[in-house]
């Protein structure tokens, strides 16, 4: 059994010389409570290659203290952390073993690192006795148990958010701080202080080298979307918010760039990675559609006068999500386990060690990317024209359902262009995304139409009032016309940034 914590902290450089300031002045803070000294021993485990670190997540056994067992960090933000905690056992826990897969693979993870501290806790108070955060001077001994043999040693301050707290104390603690000569640690974390100090070679890893060509540019968007659902696998595992969405964009994108520009990487080889792709959207989204749509029928329930909410509409409504929902938590975990899933990480993995780069590649980044990028804003122009066309009807919410798909990949071949463009690809990324943004309503209000009529029928057979479901239809079908009216001039808007940012491309080259 693991648990979760959020974790805010802040760390500083100190030395033996270093004395802390009268932390009682901190604006906010009435009494500190010095705790004592307690000894914390902590072994933190990686690959050979030191994946784990190369993420920045931290995996680590500790004794001591009065959190022992073992740890998972996973990065959220500067200086915010994700701690998953499992009880202290001889060998990695299964539910941490499954939040670090998508970066192991079938690779051990070994003892890297000991972390031998002597922590001295004070605890910083509030009027009230309540725990504001904790403030602790680390003296850490550090060695290298796994690709070296070296030790170091060092002397931090480390000030830690109690739960539930405001961040903006942090920064009050830290003006004090900065007024005694204290300053921020360089090292994001003491695993990789540790590392670094004890690395046989220096520093290890490297920084990415600038990008100049066409091929530069698109690997380094290609390399970001692979590393982004490698990087929110443990969230979709844990469910959290937006997860799945989010995995789902970045496999996505990653097929719009691979079909985009198929005249930079080989699409022999990208094809059947896309097709992969495409399984794994599908999988991820058996539930997240129908959530998306639950939420807009709620939504729309919950602003209806109660004069127009005639028989039991809501339960309805429930029954009805229940029975179209897998409840598939434990199946996307499983998918995220399974070996077609791994071998797609290990494929994009490969690609990036050896891309299959085209002549084409080795252009001037300003003109290869930018061209593919005009072709399929090209192909979005002539799907929206033939979809204005059509009479209202399904023929013609069909062709506006495919313009929202060529809208997407307009889109992220813009994103994939922007460095090469700047400013002009990012105006174009932001009216593209709302023209997409009004396909997306205009699609939604059809899915949500299709299923009122289901529930209207479903209702009339249980002998119910199908009234509400009536007036919600009528809703969603004058959404969609108010859509169908705003989307021509969101186009021209659209469809001018596109034609500035072509004229200010060619006018760079």
């Amino acid at each position: 059994m693991a648990d979760s914590k959020r974790e805010i902290e802040r760390k500083y450089e100190a030395t033996d010389a270093t004395r802390l300031p009268d932390l009682s002045r901190v604006a906010g803070v009435a009494a500190v409570d010095h705790r004592g000294v307690g000894e914390l021993d902590a072994v933190y485990y990686d690959t050979e290659d030191l994946r784990l670190a190369a993420g920045h997540l931290t995996l680590r056994r500790r004794t001591g203290g009065d959190d022992a067992g073992w740890h998972l960090k996973l990065p959220v933000a500067t200086g915010v952390r994700d701690e998953i905690r499992a009880p202290l056992s001889d060998t990695l826990p299964p539910a941490l073993a499954g939040l670090i897969r998508s970066r192991v693979r079938d690779a051990a993870v070994v003892p890297v690192v000991r972390l031998r501290s002597a922590r001295d806790v004070h605890h910083l108070n509030g009027p009230d006795g309540a725990l504001l955060a904790e403030l602790s001077v680390d003296e850490v001994r550090a060695e290298r148990l796994h690709g070296g043999s070296g030790s170091t040693a060092w002397t931090e301050i480390e000030v830690e958010l109690a739960d539930d707290g405001d961040p903006s104390f942090l920064d009050a603690v830290e003006r004090r701080l900065r007024k005694a000569g204290i300053r921020p640690s360089a090292a994001p974390s003491k695993l990789a202080r540790a590392l670094a100090e004890t690395a046989p070679n220096g520093k290890p890893g490297g920084k990415r080298t600038a990008p100049h060509t066409a091929g530069d540019h698109l690997l380094a968007y290609v390399r970001d979307q692979i590393e982004a659902i490698v990087a929110l696998d443990p969230a979709v595992r844990r469910g959290l918010p937006d997860s799945v969405h989010r995995m789902r964009i970045a496999t996505r994108r990653l097929r719009s760039a691979f079909r985009t520009y198929r005249g930079i990487l080989a699409p022999t080889v990208t094809g059947p990675v896309a097709e992969e792709l495409r399984w794994l959207a599908a999988e991820l989204g058996v539930d997240r559609d129908q959530e998306v749509l639950d939420e807009r029928l709620r939504a729309r329930l919950d602003g209806l006068p109660r004069t127009l909410v005639l028989g039991p509409v809501r339960g309805r409504l429930r029954i009805w999500s229940v029975a179209r929902r897998s409840g598939s938590r434990r199946h996307i975990v499983a998918l995220l386990d399974g070996s077609r899933y791994l071998t797609l990480l290990g494929t994009l993995d490969a690609l990036l060690a050896a891309p299959p780069l085209l002549p084409a590649a080795a252009a001037p980044p300003g003109k290869a990317l930018p061209r593919a990028a005009r072709k399929e804003h090209r192909r979005l122009a002539h799907r929206l024209a033939h979809a204005l066309e059509l009479p209202p009807g399904p023929e013609r919410d069909l062709a506006l359902h495919a313009a929202r798909k060529a809208a997407k990949r307009a889109r992220y071949a813009a994103e994939a262009a922007r460095p090469a463009l700047g400013k002009p690809a990012r105006k174009s990324v932001r009216r593209l995304k709302a023209v997409q943004g009004v396909l997306g309503d205009h699609h939604d209000s059809v899915v949500a139409r299709e299923a009122l009529r289901a529930l209207a029928v479903q209702a009339h057979l249980a002998g119910e009032p199908s009234f509400t479901w009536g007036v919600l239809y009528g809703q969603e079908k004058e959404t969609a016309a108010a859509r169908e009216r705003e989307l021509p001039g969101v186009w021209a808007r659209a469809s001018r940034a596109e034609v500035r940012a072509a004229r200010e491309g060619r006018a760079s080259r």
